[in-house]
């Protein structure tokens, strides 16, 4: 197997991994009010968090940030649970309301924490200087963008199943499965290391 395909396929993995599901809880929260015509605006919401958690791990490769382990994996929650409680307050609201700019810097920011959540493990597997680690890092994005990609589908598509043949509209929907993402999402806030 060549370099960009364990690199690639470690960044499917870390979104796609069944015990580390705060990436994914995080992109349901983050779809709640789309369908698949508001598509280009969640692809843009996707990408603009891949490229905070590539900055993230960027900057800590090359030793500019560095966070306590406790800290980060304290906020990584709170960003699920902001997201959550936004589309819970806002459910049945049309997404394209929405400004854009504002979104896109929170989604930025959230990003750059969760980057940091990785960012130990990432140095810990990658070899040499960091300059060498910068193209590896990449396909390593390259990976998380697709399997962000593949999660945001299919809550798409189970949004568009529950809204159409189960007959939920979108205000129930959002407010279901917002309340479901903070449901899961508070016992890992007060389990934080943070509190101890």
């Amino acid at each position: 197997m060549s370099e960009f395909q364990i690199y690639l396929e470690t960044g499917l993995r870390h979104v796609l991994d069944i015990k580390a599901y705060d990436h994914v809880l995080f992109l349901i929260a983050l779809t709640v009010p789309y369908a698949f015509k508001d598509w280009k605006r969640l692809l843009l919401l996707v990408s603009i968090f891949t490229v905070g958690h590539t900055l993230a791990l960027i900057m800590s490769v090359f030793g500019i940030v560095t966070i306590k382990a406790s800290l980060v994996e304290f906020l990584i929650p709170i960003t699920i649970l902001v997201t959550a409680a936004y589309h819970l307050v806002t459910a049945g609201k049309t997404a394209k309301s929405e400004n854009i700019s504002v979104l896109g810097f929170i989604t930025l920011s959230f990003g750059l924490i969760h980057g940091l959540g990785f960012s130990n493990y990432f140095k810990a597997i990658l070899p040499g200087s960091a300059s060498e680690k910068l193209v590896p890092l990449l396909e390593f994005a390259l990976g998380i963008e697709i399997a962000q990609l593949i999660v945001v589908l299919v809550a798409l598509i189970f949004s568009y199943v529950v809204q159409n043949f189960f007959r939920f509209n979108k205000r129930d929907y959002a407010l279901v499965v917002s309340a479901f993402v903070i449901g899961v999402v508070i016992p890992m806030i007060l389990g934080s290391e943070i509190w101890k």
